[in-house]
């Protein structure tokens, strides 16, 4: 079986949601009627990106017995049986007591991907993002080792994380900064040496956060970006996701 051209993060604790993660895993937390991480996964089956590897810690259980036992009805009924969103899971909890953090993360799962992936939160509300192929494919024909989709910072990170420069180059900068939505295009070059020493397969269960091999990728002008203005939302606190609950 060929590798997922997709990758769904749901290992966080959630610990700025709690208590509502006390007992129930960040990515189940009802949004518009749909458990959060149903959005993307529903998002990717529509652009042909299935299966989805989801890499799971806190309450992994419950988001595997819920996604991986529930019959496609309860998904997306506008989607044919074809495109429902099959998973591959990467089960951290269980092999290494906990999360890996995002690159950590991401190396493990690198057996159950392909050369060019996507990768994106599963704790983000972007109902209107498209995970287009046109992009995946641009991508893939070209040299970079990630593209990065941002959006204009919230109030939550008003300094931003990245720049972005008129030729479509990501920066690793002061100055004027976007946030990085989570969702990012990637070659799998980016997780090996020079940018990252962690063993594809992460058989150690290293931890390991994805910001600095992306600004050491930046600094040699191999990560691009574009500027994403739709509906974005971190679904970071009980506050956030009230009010995206609030008809």
């Amino acid at each position: 079986m060929s590798g997922a051209q997709a990758m769904v993060l749901a290992a966080g604790r959630g610990e700025r949601m709690r208590p509502l993660t006390d007992s129930c895993p960040k990515p189940l937390l009802p949004v518009r009627g749909k458990p959060l991480m149903q959005w993307p996964l529903e998002a990717l089956a529509r652009g042909g990106f299935a299966p989805v590897v989801v890499n799971t810690a806190w309450l992994g259980g419950q988001i595997e017995h819920h996604f991986g036992l529930q019959p496609p009805s309860l998904l997306d009924s506008a989607l044919s049986k074809s495109e429902q969103p099959g998973i591959l899971w990467s089960r951290e909890g269980d092999d290494f007591g906990g999360a890996l953090e995002t690159a950590g993360g991401i190396v493990r799962a690198l057996p159950l991907l392909e050369d060019v992936f996507w990768v994106v939160a599963g704790d983000v509300f972007v109902p209107d993002f498209s995970f287009d192929k046109a992009d995946f494919e641009r991508f893939a024909a070209g040299d970079k080792l990630g593209h990065l989709w941002l959006v204009p910072n919230p109030p939550h990170n008003p300094k931003g994380d990245f720049g972005l420069a008129p030729d479509g180059l990501a920066l690793n900068q002061d100055g004027e900064r976007h946030t990085f939505s989570t969702i990012g295009l990637y070659r799998r070059a980016l997780f090996g040496a020079p940018y990252c020493a962690i063993p594809s397969g992460n058989p150690h269960g290293v931890k390991a956060p994805l910001a600095p091999l992306l600004r050491a990728a930046m600094d040699n002008r191999l990560v691009t970006a574009q500027l994403y203005t739709g509906h974005w939302t971190d679904v970071g606190t009980p506050e956030r996701l009230a009010q995206l609950n609030t008809p």
